[in-house]
């Protein structure tokens, strides 16, 4: 375990010699992650307004130009190599959100794009001291008191404390004097408390499985669910696992750009073909989403959910629509 003084954060920082993002208030006072220089300060909220998956996965990406004269096509590559660089203060639910990107990405065939971002970056998780009452990660085995990541931070009222978990995270902290562990120990066992406490901490997910596959598809409740959905896509605009894109091209005038940008199964025209549109109604479209999550995705993922309880959908949601209260309505006694 190593110590590093609050006040000395900066000088560790800049000491790196690589890119920083961290959580940062922005002018709106909205946290997001933002890269550091001098004057960059680390927030006191929670989390970020969006996850890091932006640092890996943007909402917009340049893939490629088509240059066309005559009977010549140019291809003008975008892709660089990438430079190492650090994530600064990814909570739990966030680290845990990037694993599940993972099998998306990282499965064949590779995203080369994201592989490339993954690789050279390197992540300081920090440990949650004061989870919300919209937090509720721990239905899904995440221990906010104990993060992964290359390194896990712990911050007390004067101290940041560092464990190195791989051996990219030993080199980052190598330089830190050692610290005393008591501090950690203690942070740990009062925010396990709160998070015991928590209103949606035990959610039940029984029965959403593959083998429940049709019995939850059929439910009668999503029409009743999805009336007072208005198809904003928020949900899935702040949702750190959600991966869907959109490949579209764009004529300059000089040359084509082929870009992908985010996409949301909540909107009329998702995955619309020449065929027409393959859910039609919103009921199709809202039980999609929470279908993904909660069976389709672990049915194929070895059971591994595709949400991690970081809350974002409760504050975000305009009419207070999320996942909780549907996996509560449809999930039945267990839930209460």
């Amino acid at each position: 375990m190593k110590k590093l003084p609050i006040t000395e954060l900066d000088s560790f920082l800049k000491s790196l010699n690589m890119p920083v993002y961290l959580p940062s208030d922005d002018p709106s006072g909205q946290a997001k992650f933002t890269r550091w220089a001098e004057g960059v300060q680390l927030t006191q909220q929670l989390n970020t307004v969006r996850s890091a998956k932006d640092l890996f996965f943007p909402q917009m990406e340049n893939l490629v130009d088509f240059k066309v004269q005559d009977q010549k096509i140019e291809i003008i590559e975008h892709r660089n190599v990438s430079e190492n660089f650090v994530i600064f203060g990814v909570r739990a639910c966030d680290a845990a959100a990037f694993e599940i990107l993972d099998r998306v990405f990282l499965s064949d065939p590779v995203d080369g794009y994201y592989k490339e971002r993954r690789d050279h970056a390197l992540i300081v998780t920090m440990a949650c001291s004061a989870p919300e009452e919209t937090c509720f990660c721990t239905a899904f085995g995440i221990d906010a008191a104990d993060p992964k990541g290359d390194v896990t931070a712990w911050k007390t009222e004067d101290s940041f404390f560092f464990r190195a978990n791989t051996g990219k995270g030993e080199k980052l902290i190598a330089g830190l004097a050692d610290g005393d562990e008591s501090a950690v120990q203690a942070q740990q066992a009062q925010t396990r408390e709160i998070l015991s406490k928590l209103p949606n901490g035990k959610l039940d997910l029984t029965g959403f499985d593959g083998a429940h596959m049709m019995e939850k598809f059929n439910d009668s409740r999503w029409k009743e669910l999805s009336e007072a959905c208005l198809g904003c896509g928020t949900c899935t605009f702040v949702c750190p696992t959600c991966q869907c894109y959109d490949v579209r091209e764009f004529n300059t005038g000089d040359t084509i750009q082929r870009f992908r940008c985010w996409d949301s199964c909540m909107y009329s025209d998702f995955t619309k073909m020449s065929a027409g549109q393959p859910r039609p109604t919103q009921l199709e479209r809202f039980r999609q989403r929470f279908m993904h999550k909660l069976v389709y995705f672990p049915d194929n993922n070895d059971g591994v959910y595709g949400c991690v309880g970081c809350g974002r959908c409760l504050q975000k949601c305009p009419i207070h629509m999320n996942i909780v209260k549907v996996a509560k309505t449809i999930g039945g006694e267990g839930n209460g």
